[in-house]
């Protein structure tokens, strides 16, 4: 049942490899508990509502997860007894009386524009080798595009439009978006190409943009990594990741006056709840700098005699 369960994930509904691999661990995990404590064999036709808040209970106060990670295998839960009742594996869906855990809202992490637009200068700049090329147009096109690893990781050199200007995207679910390009990631792209072909580092068979030094597709590991250090560098305090990079070029675009409906196209989010979370960032920057320049925000310091 669970491998045809993950074949409906690959195939229909086209879930990244990291998607499906998170569904499989907390499905298996649910098993294995549900066999451990009833000593029977997974039944789904067994499975009532009080057994997954027995589960809660069991995740939340004997191991102590967060309710962020616990409502992420609560979804795991849903599309699958989703998927029994779909394919009449079961008669009812038992996860549709199960509410989510309540979480608090937590602003997404970014990088100021005093930060990172040193940062951009010197990418922009920087082409001494393979690696510290490779490495820069990374940066630039994070912050650029808004591309989540799994995105930037999987672009091929055919994906871009034959004078640079434009990028094509496979997001989630396989779904593709065009996000334009800053000149100077034109640009970046383009020398970068001609480095790969020139030094032949790719054998021929590989079509990625991003490759190692020995000459295949890079790691999510390899751009996580690099890219904490790109960050450390630069002093950025704070988390570092290439989601904090994602969640900057967002943040930046409202700030500078982008419409929310057009970050959420060039984000690729499938709706406009997701994007909204940024009007958060933007309101905290608001209320931060009200706090330091209005004459009655510090309780009268400022006030002129």
């Amino acid at each position: 049942m669970l491998a045809e369960f993950i074949h409906y994930l690959e195939a229909e509904r086209r879930y990244s490899p990291l998607t499906v691999r998170n569904y499989r661990h907390d499905i298996e995990q649910f098993v294995a508990w549900v066999e451990k404590s009833g000593g029977a064999p997974f039944d789904p036709h067994e499975i009532e509502a009080v057994q997954i808040r027995d589960w809660i209970i069991f995740r939340t106060e004997r191991q102590k997860i967060n309710a962020r990670a616990m409502n992420r295998e609560l979804s795991s839960l849903r599309t699958l007894f989703r998927w029994l009742r779909s394919t009449g594996r079961v008669h009812k869906d038992i996860m549709q009386s199960v509410p989510s855990l309540r979480t608090s809202h937590r602003l997404p992490a970014f990088v100021p524009e005093s930060r990172m637009m040193p940062l951009i200068d010197k990418c922009e700049t920087r082409a001494d080798d393979f690696d510290d090329e490779r490495n820069a147009l990374i940066i630039l096109l994070f912050y650029s595009c808004g591309l989540r690893l799994a995105e930037l990781i999987g672009l091929d050199r055919s994906d871009f439009s034959a004078d640079n200007s434009t990028l094509r995207v496979r997001g989630k679910g396989d779904k593709e978006r065009l996000v334009p390009l800053l000149e100077e990631a034109a640009e970046k792209i383009g020398s970068h190409i001609r480095r790969i072909e020139r030094q032949n580092i790719c054998n021929s068979s590989e079509k990625a943009l991003f490759l190692s030094r020995s000459g295949k597709r890079i790691s999510r590991s390899s751009v996580y990594r690099l890219v904490r250090n790109e960050l450390a560098q630069a002093d950025v305090q704070g988390k570092k990741s290439p989601h904090v990079l994602r969640h900057t070029f967002a943040t930046h675009l409202l700030n500078g006056g982008a419409d929310m409906r057009e970050i959420q196209e060039l984000m690729g989010h499938a709706s406009l709840q997701a994007t909204q979370v940024y009007t958060h960032n933007s309101i905290a920057h608001l209320q931060r700098t009200y706090a330091k320049a209005h004459p009655r925000a510090q309780n009268g310091e400022n006030e002129q005699p």
